[in-house]
């Protein structure tokens, strides 16, 4: 099966980009958004990138709008938010769908590969994070409402 850095994303400038730049590392996917309850997140998943860099840890922000259209903004507002609101240095890529027949292939994969509660495979709302190891294979799901320090003894296993 092919690993998760073989998939082919949108970058916020709209161009193609491969998360092969992020081959050989631990990855915490996560969709996000500006205005939702759980947008606070954004300072426990900065912490977790900044303290895990240099140990081969990123975390990769896709913004969705399909959850209460709490991401209503165009990549340069949702840059900027990011940026200026939680100071993000982590990728934040396109907005992207994660539900449904215009669902990013990645989050298709992700989904199938670490279904949700009961076996379900529709994200539920924003702030899902998908746990990825260094081979590129998905470990673990979290519901949006698992802060990103709870996750901490995870990433560690696999660093």
């Amino acid at each position: 099966m092919t690993a998760i850095t073989q998939f082919e994303v949108k970058a916020a400038d709209g161009s193609t980009a491969s998360l092969d730049a992020h081959a050989g590392k631990v990855l915490l996917i996560v969709n996000t958004a500006s205005k939702c309850g759980f947008t606070p997140q954004y300072t426990g998943l900065e912490a977790l990138h900044r303290g895990y860099s240099e140990r081969g840890f990123e975390v990769l922000g896709f913004p969705c709008n399909q959850f209460g259209a709490q991401e209503p903004g165009d990549a340069a507002e949702i840059a900027n938010f990011c940026s200026l609101t939680y100071d993000v240095t982590f990728p934040v890529f396109a907005k992207i769908d994660v539900n449904g027949p215009t669902a990013d292939p990645l989050f298709e994969r992700l989904k199938s590969e670490a279904p949700g509660l009961l076996g379900s495979k529709a994200i539920k709302w924003n702030f899902t994070k998908f746990l990825i190891d260094r081979e590129g294979n998905v470990v673990a799901r979290y519901a949006p409402t698992t802060k990103p320090e709870e996750i901490r003894k995870d990433i560690e296993k696999l660093l």
